[in-house]
Parts: structure tokens; sequence; C-alpha cells
């Protein structure tokens, strides 16, 4: 598995807006995209440093992921996403090695992303993410 370097870093936030406020306002970054994943449930709102992204969630739903995290753990870090060049590779190797999947194939995330999530219960603790970006390739 070739993991090239953290694509991002997910924070669950109540409210995306007072959250995009902070990191603007108090930080200095800028929030260069807001999105809706409506399979996911989720409003995300992304800012970049150095190579680095933060990715802030505001759940759309009551049942969605996101709110029942914010529901059991309270807003915090979600989880840490790793770029990777080929994600069935590197989700294969993953179980190979005994993690459990969440997601066994890759599907649709923000900003076109493949993503497929490892389960936070063989990760110590962290929900862990690997995405592709199949777009950008040459």
């Amino acid at each position: 598995m070739e993991l090239t370097h953290i694509e991002h870093i997910g924070i669950a936030v109540k409210d995306l807006e007072a959250a995009i406020a902070y990191y603007e306002n108090i930080l200095g970054l800028k929030c260069y995209a807001v999105e809706e994943v409506k399979d996911q449930k989720v409003k995300t709102a992304f800012f970049k440093i150095g190579q680095t992204k933060i990715e802030l969630l505001e759940s759309t739903a009551s049942d969605g992921p996101v709110a029942k995290f914010i529901e059991k753990r309270g807003e915090g870090i979600h989880h840490m996403a790793f770029a990777v060049n080929n994600i069935e590779n590197a989700l294969a190797e993953a179980e190979q090695k005994g993690v459990r999947l969440i997601d066994k194939q890759p599907r649709k995330g923000a900003e076109g992303l493949d993503i497929a999530f490892l389960h936070p219960k063989n990760t110590f603790g962290v929900l862990t993410e690997f995405c592709e970006d199949r777009k950008n390739k040459s």
C-alpha cells in the first residue's frame, strides 16, 4: 500500500457557518469550497494549509453518520484521510491484513474523490479514510 500524504483531516461540527468563521477570522485560513454530499447526509467546507486540507462536516440529517458521531462523542476530529494511488489495492491490502472495512468498494466523496473507510475498531479508534483523485491523474 502506498500512502502519498495526509489528504485531509475531517472535523465534525454542529454549525458549519460558525466553524467557517472561526477558521477564517481567528486562524486566518480561507474556505475555498462548500459542498453537500447528499448520499452521506453531510455538508462540507474545505480549507488548505500546506498540502493538507481540513474538511469541516455538518450533518444535514439527524440520522446521518456525522450527527450520530456528534451525539456520541461531541464535536471534534471525525476522521483522518490518506491519499492513495490505487484505492482498490489499498482496501484489499488492509482487508488481507485483518482490518475490517466499512466500504469494500470505493464510493464518490466530496471534491470528486473516490473514498472508502476502514473501521475504527481496527485502527485504534481513528476512523480512517482512503482517497484517490482519479480525475487529476495523467
